[in-house]
């Protein structure tokens, strides 16, 4: 399979599981808290990359681990926090949705900071789609007057971190073995993670006969592992071989998957976010548009 197939491949994988992972958060946090969530995903992750993946940091040079602290935190540490509490008051679809930012972030800040050249529909779907984003918000708090629509500024800086994180990749880890630079990540995670957690009273009120808890753990197991820690060597795979606007085109599926189960779990979606949904979409085919 050569490249331009698996680019589609890893595009298509990646949407069936982080599109899935908004319900699995919002799932998981019927036990735990939201700085719970971002700091156990980690751990759980960091663990399971560690005990399978470990001779990959023998690849890790001197002069990548700078860029390693700064993708840790672009595009894991932070942003994991940041959705963690606005699913607690957005519905997960809507979450997804928004996300869906995450190209047009990745464009600006590729041409602004990183030197990357975009055309000028590019900069057409861009506006496009923040009109769309704009429509979403305003429509979803009048739907969802219970929902706190101030927290989807969450999401936005959650997806300018993601934006941050591909084009450094691209830029300053094209090198490096994406395993490799997955593993770093979440290895310089695993200490933090841990302190975060201490500060918290999981281990105070942690009670392995709870049975909410129980599912919250496990649902937290499959997210980390599945959604995070394969998931992620996956879309650093994929920006090796393609590029960062391409890569986080892939926040344009995942809503068509979080959607799906948003509307099996009862959340609600109006006639009016779903044209938000469409010209955002459009604002996608722009910016991802050859000549």
């Amino acid at each position: 399979m050569n490249n331009q197939q698996l680019k589609w491949l890893y595009l298509i994988l990646l949407s069936l599981v982080w599109g899935s992972s908004f319900i699995l958060m919002k799932k998981a946090l019927l036990g735990v808290t939201p700085i719970q969530l971002g700091a156990l995903r980690m751990i759980f992750t960091a663990i399971f990359l560690l005990s399978v993946a470990f001779p990959s940091l023998k690849k890790i040079q001197k002069k990548h681990y700078k860029y390693i602290v700064y993708t840790s935190l672009a595009g894991t540490f932070i942003p994991g926090f940041l959705f963690a509490f606005a699913i607690t008051t957005i519905d997960s679809s809507i979450v997804a949705i928004l996300n869906s930012l995450t190209p047009f972030n990745t464009l600006i800040f590729g041409a602004t900071l990183f030197g990357f050249v975009f055309k000028r529909t590019q900069f057409y779907g861009i506006v496009i789609g923040l009109i769309g984003t704009l429509i979403l918000i305003l429509n979803g708090a009048s739907l969802n007057p219970n929902q706190n629509y101030w927290y989807a500024f969450l999401i936005i800086i959650g997806s300018v971190g993601y934006a941050l994180n591909a084009n450094m990749i691209k830029k300053y880890l094209s090198d490096l073995d994406a395993l490799a630079i997955t593993t770093g990540n979440f290895l310089l995670l695993l200490v933090p993670a841990i302190i975060v957690l201490v500060f918290t009273d999981f281990f105070v009120t942690l009670d392995f006969n709870d049975e909410v808890l129980m599912q919250s753990l496990g649902y937290l197991a499959v997210l980390s592992i599945l959604g995070t820690g394969i998931a992620k060597t996956i879309y650093n795979k994929l920006v090796h071989i393609s590029d960062p606007v391409f890569s986080s085109s892939v926040t344009y599926l995942i809503p068509l998957v979080a959607i799906f189960w948003g509307i099996l779990d009862d959340e609600k979606l109006s006639v009016l976010q779903v044209f938000a949904g469409i010209i955002i979409l459009l604002g996608v085919y722009l910016v991802n548009k050859k000549k």
